[in-house]
């Protein structure tokens, strides 16, 4: 059962729509707070994956930052990957032209 925070931390990750990203600071902006790791730790134990879209979610800088409890590896090609399927480029690991991506809570 997810906790009050989660609950808000998976309600806002779900309103980010097919093609777009959002950051953990976005979110946290969102929530009021700057608990980014917190964000992070519920988004690797989302219950609710693929309708709540966590590979959407990245770090501020436009690299990738966790997936399923990685940092690299794997896992991180699964989320590139997803997030290459819906239209979001990519240059070193990198996301090219962050803004066009970005969605804002």
């Amino acid at each position: 059962m997810p906790t009050n925070f989660e609950s808000k931390v998976y309600d806002l990750t779900s309103q980010v729509p097919f093609g777009k990203i959002t950051t953990y600071r976005e979110i946290a902006h969102a929530l009021n707070t700057h608990a980014y790791q917190a964000i992070g730790q519920a988004l690797r134990k989302n219950p609710f994956a693929p309708q709540v879209p966590c590979h959407r979610v990245i770090k501020s800088n436009g690299q990738l930052g966790g997936f399923s409890g990685q940092t690299k590896g794997e896992k991180i090609k699964q989320k590139e990957l997803l997030l290459k399927k819906e239209g979001v480029l990519f240059r070193n690991g990198q996301i090219i032209n962050l803004k066009k991506h970005l969605f804002y809570l």
